[in-house]
């Protein structure tokens, strides 16, 4: 998707990769269909887990319904509640945990103890990070090399994908990670040349809030150019923007790609930008609330 306006703002020419219109409502169905199509007959009876604080929560439901397979989610009590309720929608066994990334490991490792259930961890697996890689494979094959892919930086699932897919498409281009500061572990550990865990930050972006792992922080010292992090005033502005001029809804994890590219932390004047969107999975029950007291 594209926008003039965005082009006027940037000076660049932006094209805008929507995850948010992807099954689930986010690029996690990519890695998780592809993922789990590939176990054998026997994994698949053994049924999977996974732990996530939603939109791979949601896709490991939906592809195991599809394929046949029972699934098991972990999720912290925080988790968003369309999130909760999706994946519960979609067949899934779910389990609550603390709401801190231990917790979610323990309440994991307990489960699989006693079901020998398929751990199928969200960004650090080969094949989840192949699959979330596809996002960014189509963009370029539609719209042809950029000079820059902008991608939301969490676990590192998605930028990992993204990277590989990128450099090895257009060679020549950047890749830019994007986190919020207030959870700005990978511009840290890139800094340092080791992982520096996230302590799980309140920020609004909780798709973000996780830390990245050994896996993908390989693949980020390897092919990522650049990690920079934006404000939540930064997030909520994008929103706003893609909610008032491009009409369509993406959280604020998604959004902050577009909220780098807004506050200008990164230079793309005369450039040709790709971006990632990657979901669009936020409760609008308040809004639709404010609305009905309007009513009274």
């Amino acid at each position: 998707m594209t926008s003039r306006t965005l082009n006027s703002i940037t000076g660049s020419k932006n094209y805008l990769k929507c995850e948010n219109f992807q099954r689930v409502g986010a690029f996690k169905f990519r890695g998780a269909y592809n993922t789990l199509s590939l176990l054998t007959e026997k994994q698949k009876k053994q049924g999977v887990i996974t732990h996530s604080s939603g939109n791979h929560a949601q896709a490991i439901a939906l592809a195991a319904s599809l394929l046949g397979i029972k699934a098991t989610i972990v999720m912290p009590k925080g988790a968003p509640v369309n999130k909760i309720n999706a994946t519960k929608g979609y067949g899934a066994e779910i389990v609550f945990c603390d709401n801190n990334l231990e917790s979610r490991a323990q309440t994991t490792e307990e489960i699989i103890e006693r079901n020998n259930s398929i751990l199928i961890h969200p960004y650090d697996n080969d094949n989840i990070i192949n699959g979330q890689g596809t996002a960014a494979f189509e963009l370029i094959k539609e719209v042809g090399d950029l000079d820059l892919v902008i991608a939301p930086l969490g676990g590192g699932g998605l930028l990992s994908g993204t990277a590989i897919a990128s450099k090895g498409l257009c060679p020549n281009a950047q890749v830019i990670g994007v986190e919020p500061s207030i959870a700005d572990d990978g511009l840290r550990s890139l800094k340092a040349g080791y992982i520096i865990p996230s302590t799980y930050p309140n920020t609004i972006a909780d798709g973000l809030r996780t830390s990245i792992s050994e896996k993908t922080f390989k693949f980020i010292q390897k092919y990522v150019d650049q990690i920079v992090t934006v404000s939540e005033i930064d997030i909520i502005e994008a929103m706003r923007f893609l909610w008032r001029r491009m009409k369509i809804i993406v959280e604020p994890s998604g959004a902050v790609p577009l909220a780098a590219l807004l506050s200008k932390k990164i230079l793309v004047n005369n450039k040709k930008v790709g971006a990632i969107l990657s979901g669009g999975n936020i409760d609008l029950e308040p809004f639709f609330q404010l609305l009905e007291k309007k009513l009274e």
